[in-house]
């Protein structure tokens, strides 16, 4: 049976208690899938050098990640290709990506770090979410950010927070 004849049968099995396959096959297509930046390199980011720290389950160490903005956007590119329906960016703020010689701490970051994000999404007429880094960052302390008891711990990341608004 090939896969055209399944999905047929299955067309019928799915009608015969109410639901139209075809319709709810074009609703899916209508809405984002969010294509996530850590996917491509298991979230180390590009915002510090160094293991993985501060809370997170990942390695950041497997064979063939994206090292660099280029070959992110080059992997997320094929993956695109790949995937049928609409999609969205989603980018954490530690993929922040910097000009030569420069570099900002988390509370400094700002739009600009991110604009080859926004130009990549603008060119595949993707939407984007982004969100903070909370994690794995020489300022996470004993385990805690926005909840440590330590004042100039919790400025820094809530002022990170702010920056990401």
């Amino acid at each position: 049976m090939t896969t055209r004849e399944r999905y047929l049968a299955a067309k019928e099995l799915y009608a015969a208690i109410g639901v139209d396959t075809d319709a709810a096959i074009a609703k899916l297509k209508e809405i984002p899938v969010s294509l996530h930046c850590w996917q491509g390199d298991d979230v180390i980011g590009f915002d510090h050098d160094g293991p993985l720290t501060g809370g997170i389950q990942t390695t950041g160490n497997y064979p063939g990640k994206a090292r660099t903005p280029e070959e992110l956007m080059a992997d997320m590119e094929q993956a695109i290709r790949l995937m049928p329906g609409k999609k969205k960016l989603n980018v954490h703020a530690c993929y922040a990506i910097f000009e030569e010689g420069e570099h900002v701490d988390r509370d400094k970051i700002e739009p600009k770090h991110f604009a080859k994000w926004v130009e990549f999404a603008k060119a595949r007429n993707m939407g984007i979410d982004f969100n903070p880094t909370f994690f794995s960052h020489p300022k996470v302390k004993d385990g805690l950010t926005l909840t440590s008891p330590d004042e100039e711990t919790r400025k820094f990341w809530v002022e990170h927070g702010k920056a990401c608004i």
